[in-house]
């Protein structure tokens, strides 16, 4: 099992300097609003990734004021302890060592310590766009596969020089074939392997992800999820060429996997239009311990479960469905946030398991 014994944060979001040692499987995280609950979760998110779960940009994950932060985290997957400390300087040099020595690239860290956060107010999986689907597929692909992981920068770089290449072409009023020819070939390979990595990953998922659903919510409500790709019925070669003309027009790359998407639907009509605050939320959970349950498989081990403000967001049926999931069925480290230590401690007690309760004060200790 991957345990995370303890996490020490400097300059990080609110915390200026503070040490949290854990010794439960199940973590209860409990405070008034404001005082750091979310920003703990996503420390531990960040050693995971090397990224904030919550903010884009690095700089919003340093203290005010401050011109940089560090991470410490004291991991033991499979009776196998790490340290790891992750600091971002000024200028936003970031460094990455675990057991004291530093990575060439910082991609090379993902999947290492697998985690899975679930946030309800992060619904932009259900009721956003198509890329919010395809990150989804990629964040838990390149955990579970390093060579997806660098395919897919591949994917992205040359896809960028293709969109540039057109823009230039439209700006000068000619176009070089032979450079088109050769960015064609080089997205083609990467474009192939990504498609049939989501296909095989889809074909996991979609069932497990309903078999949540109808844990979580009730089992009359039919959820269908399909992946859709142009890539299904068409070659991508032949797609890029019979996109040439709309690319040249709108100058950029019209079809391939950056299309994909996972169309979802409810009782047979499109999910976002149709369902309910509770029955997306349902979703987002069951989407989410899909990838978890994915994750396990793939790793060996259960990877941590990060869950942030479950209870304000779920009527007291579903929560208590994906609850006794998290804490009984689920053999994993897990941390919940939630403003009500009785509320944590209610819940615990009556699943009859083993705990830990870290209450934050207003100075985030």
């Amino acid at each position: 099992m991957l345990f995370l014994e303890k996490i020490t944060l400097t300059q990080y979001k609110n915390y200026g300097f503070s040490v949290f040692p854990f010794t439960e499987r199940i973590v209860g995280i409990c405070g008034l609003n404001g005082v750091g609950k979310t920003n703990l979760l996503d420390a531990i998110y960040y050693c995971c990734f090397t990224r904030s779960y919550f903010s884009k940009s690095d700089q919003l994950n340093i203290q005010f004021s401050q011109e940089g932060f560090r991470l410490e985290a004291d991991l033991n997957p499979l009776t196998d302890p790490k340290k790891l400390v992750c600091i971002l300087r000024g200028q936003g040099k970031k460094e990455l060592l675990v057991n004291e020595a530093p990575y060439e690239k910082l991609s090379q860290h993902i999947g290492r310590f697998p985690a899975v956060m679930i946030a309800p107010d992060d619904i932009e999986l259900i009721t956003g766009g198509s890329e919010e689907r395809r990150r989804f597929m990629d964040t838990v692909l390149s955990q579970m596969d390093a060579d997806y992981l660098q395919q897919l920068i591949i994917y992205n770089k040359v896809l960028l020089q293709r969109n540039s290449a057109l823009k230039r072409f439209a700006e000068l009023g000619k176009t070089d074939w032979a450079l088109l020819d050769v960015l064609d070939e080089q997205l083609i390979l990467p474009g192939n392997l990504i498609y049939e990595k989501r296909k095989r990953f889809s074909a996991e998922l979609i069932p497990l992800a309903n078999s949540f659903y109808s844990q979580i919510a009730d089992p009359e409500e039919r959820v269908s999820l399909v992946y859709e790709s142009p890539l299904h019925n068409s070659s991508f070669e032949g797609l890029l060429h019979q996109f040439r003309e709309k690319d040249f027009l709108l100058q950029r790359t019209n079809s391939g996997i950056h299309k994909d998407e996972i169309v979802m639907e409810l009782n047979g009509q499109p999910f976002r239009s149709t369902a309910s605050q509770g029955q997306r939320k349902s979703l987002l959970f069951a989407l989410r311990l899909a990838e978890f349950e994915l994750l396990k498989k793939s790793k060996g081990f259960p990877p941590l479960l990060l869950l942030d403000d479950v209870f304000e967001k779920l009527d007291d049926n579903r929560m208590k469905n994906l609850l006794r999931w998290v804490c009984i069925e689920n053999q994993g480290q897990v941390f919940i946030t939630d403003t009500h230590r009785d509320r944590l401690e209610e819940v615990f007690h009556t699943m009859e398991v083993g705990f830990q309760i870290v209450e934050l004060d207003n100075n985030g200790k």
